[in-house]
């Protein structure tokens, strides 16, 4: 197909993950790079091999050569960003998490639709071999029935100016790392039912440490736990009746491996690496030619923020919280 033209609005660090995918790929063909300002934005272009550069969001959003753009801007400003890029005419793939407002979640995907174009959320996880594998061993029983999903993600951060660690930019370890958590349960287990939410607030006021117990249809539980004060960890575990299957680099696939393990041992389950962040700007890219369909829309991505907000809401009413079949959420009683 021919290549989608994209850029990408802000000289966010994770862009030094995305940038090297998009340019390898036959499928994409990166044009521009958008700062507030236009020094910073000609520096960043010529250090990334970028032919534009533009010293506005909005100059970006007007140059009719770029189809496409992928938001990297700070969690507050995600949705408002996808709405004005979409309303430009420009598909959107904007960072994780779009939000934990359902509200405005379901206003950018109502201008994507109206607009008749593309919105993805940008969990390039999802898009990796490794997940599609953990996904059909289960499938095929290699679990036996599902019943406990456990997942791990943190890292330490102490510097109270970063923008994950400020509370009205929505930082906080929930935002920032355990959303992957809640995708990797909300993957394998459906939509919840019931959550409950804990968590310990460090001294710039975002949750510095968060856990969660979600309960899906079916009787599938699911542990989750992240930080941005603790150490380094990555994990993905499901559990059944007759084993589990353990992914010890779940969210960056950096080496795929999945683990079966049984009573009668350990089976490691090897995968090519793949670049995920390559791959999800492909899926976008079809998307947007009609080759392909979206992995990551609407419905997924409202599912990712009522949980959220279940969650938070939980831990800071300290009360369980029901998602109702509405797809609100409300309190339920103790």
């Amino acid at each position: 197909m021919a290549p989608v033209t994209w850029g990408i609005l802000s000289t966010a660090h994770i862009n030094r993950k995305v940038i090297p995918g998009a340019q390898a790929s036959p499928e994409i063909e990166l044009v521009g790079v958008a700062s507030r300002d236009q020094q910073r934005a000609e520096a960043y272009a010529a250090e990334w091999g970028i032919p534009r550069a533009y010293g506005s969001y909005e100059a970006l959003l007007a140059d009719p050569a770029i189809e496409a753009v992928y938001i990297s801007l700070p969690n507050t400003l995600h949705c408002e960003w996808s709405i004005r890029a979409l309303e430009a005419g420009k598909h959107v793939l904007c960072e994780k998490p779009l939000s934990r407002a359902p509200a405005d979640v379901a206003e950018a995907f109502d201008v994507a639709e109206r607009t008749g174009l593309v919105l993805s959320e940008a969990f390039m996880w999802r898009h990796n071999p490794q997940t599609a594998r953990l996904a059909e061993l289960i499938a095929d029983g290699a679990i036996g029935e599902l019943r406990l999903i456990r997942s791990t993600f943190s890292y330490g951060l102490y510097d109270e100016a970063n923008i994950r660690l400020r509370p009205e930019l929505e930082g906080g370890a929930l935002m920032d790392v355990g959303c992957y958590n809640v995708s990797g349960s909300r993957f394998l287990g459906g939509e919840p039912e019931r959550v409950w939410g804990e968590a310990w607030y460090g001294p710039s006021g975002t949750d510095w440490v968060f856990t969660g117990t979600l309960q899906f249809p079916g009787d599938v539980l699911a542990l989750l736990d992240c930080g941005t004060a603790l150490p380094d960890r990555d994990e993905l575990e499901a559990i059944g009746s007759e084993g589990s299957l353990f992914l010890d680099d779940p969210w960056h696939c950096v080496t795929p491996v999945i683990e079966l393990r049984r009573e009668d041992g350990v089976e490691l389950i090897e995968l090519e690496r793949s670049d995920s962040y390559r791959l999800e700007l492909e899926n976008v890219s079809a998307a947007i030619r009609g080759e392909g369909e979206l992995l990551l829309g609407r419905d997924d991505a409202m599912g990712q923020a009522r949980t959220l907000e279940a969650l938070h809401r939980s831990a800071t009413t300290a009360t369980p919280v029901s998602l109702t079949v509405g797809g609100s959420v409300e309190p339920t009683p103790l």
